[in-house]
């Protein structure tokens, strides 16, 4: 059974950092697409950023571009995403996915209907 388990949330400050980690079990991801979504209250799941199924493309949100980077260790079946200079408005529940899908279009990524599996979400609160 395929299962995600994202870990690396909590309580941080304006401007400080986290570091949100995804691990996969279940099978053998290194051919699938990986992402993070985020969700804030009272609002629509967003996405955050994606890394494509061979590791060497990544997307981001307009919002986080510069900020967050996202990568993958297939050999631990783990995908990262690291986040700086956080704001309070990154408040949210981030979600760890993953898609059977191979593509090169930043488009394809950001749908959140490719990805089949989903984490059950880590909190994530910046204080101002």
């Amino acid at each position: 059974q395929v299962q995600l388990v994202e870990s690396g949330g909590g309580l941080v400050q304006a401007g400080g950092s986290l570091r949100l980690s995804c691990a996969a079990s279940g099978r053998t991801f290194s051919s699938y697409a990986m992402a993070w979504f985020r969700q804030a209250p009272g609002k629509e799941r967003e996405f955050v950023a994606a890394i494509n199924w061979s590791g060497d493309s990544t997307y981001y949100a307009d919002s986080v571009k510069g900020r967050f980077t996202i990568s993958r260790d297939d050999a631990k079946n783990t995908v990262s995403l690291q986040m700086n200079s956080l704001k309070p408005e990154d408040t949210a529940v981030y979600y760890c996915a993953t898609g059977a899908f191979r593509s090169n279009s930043g488009l394809s990524h950001k749908r959140m209907d490719l990805y089949a599996y989903w984490g059950q979400g880590t909190q994530v609160t910046v204080s101002s």
